[in-house]
């Protein structure tokens, strides 16, 4: 019975040998690229998928998902000769299995090795204070020339960030002392608009109290009432003008006429 049952036995072990050579999984963040004797025939989607054994069909898995490239520090000369050290991360992922196959070796070597120079080549042409303040757009161009040439790889770029920007402490020292002198200039002419705010208000207020003469004395009493609250022992009481004028208009006495004659008897 068992010789009977020994081809049988061996014709299942040779098909689950097929079977496991001809089958491939294709997980869903993957794509397949088959090639048939050297050539590129299919692009295998997400699933169980059917190949030719025997090194006749071999699929070779690319990953989809967003990669994430640390371009390592670089020493730049900025366009006003100042030495930095400037650090990026590229995020990229795969747009075209074929391409980034057929048409470079290594893509993640060589995407860090063009963020390098790329980044060098960028940043040699602005200046410290525009890279400082300007990396949004820094980032931009950067992500821009990546993807020009990374576009015929089949490799989309995503995002460029630069990362950190180390610079000389004699810089460091020196933008320090241009922050401060910047402080101390808007603090003085935040002062001198204040200054010209009091006097344009004091200026309105001169122009009411000469339209209105009880404006005056109210402002007399209030200054009374705030003096009063200090509980000092000196009050000065301002005289108002109209006094003043009231005793300028009263009829003055007549005085008697001095004579320079001698009298009787003086020398």
């Amino acid at each position: 019975m068992f010789f009977y049952l020994m081809p049988l036995i061996v014709i299942v072990i040779v098909l689950i040998i097929l079977a496991s050579l001809s089958l491939v999984v294709i997980n869903e963040y993957e794509r397949g690229v088959v090639f048939r004797f050297g050539h590129v025939i299919d692009v295998l989607n997400p699933g169980l998928r059917l190949r030719i054994p025997f090194g006749i069909d071999v699929v070779r898995k690319v990953d989809l998902r967003t990669r994430t490239i640390d371009v390592p520090q670089q020493e730049i000369i900025t366009k006003d000769n100042i030495s930095i050290i400037v650090d990026a991360v590229v995020y990229y992922h795969i747009a075209d299995p074929v391409l980034v196959i057929t048409k470079v070796v290594n893509f993640d070597r060589s995407t860090t090795m063009l963020g390098q120079t790329t980044l060098r080549s960028v940043l040699g042409q602005h200046e410290m204070d525009e890279i400082l303040t300007s990396k949004d757009n820094i980032n931009t161009i950067l992500k821009d020339m990546l993807t020009e040439t990374m576009s015929s790889w089949g490799i989309v770029i995503t995002a460029v960030e630069l990362r950190s920007i180390e610079i000389p402490d004699s810089m460091k020292r020196a933008m320090a002392k241009q922050a401060e002198a910047e402080r101390e200039r808007r603090a003085k002419v935040t002062a001198a608009e204040g200054e010209a705010q009091a006097a344009r208000k004091l200026f309105e207020a001169s122009e009411v109290i000469t339209k209105s003469p009880a404006a005056l004395q109210l402002r007399y009493l209030q200054t009374l009432a705030e003096i009063s609250v200090e509980k000092n022992s000196t009050i000065v009481f301002p005289l108002p003008m109209e006094f003043m004028k009231a005793f300028s208009e009263l009829p003055r006495p007549p005085f008697p006429p001095i004579s320079m004659e001698k009298k009787d008897g003086q020398a």
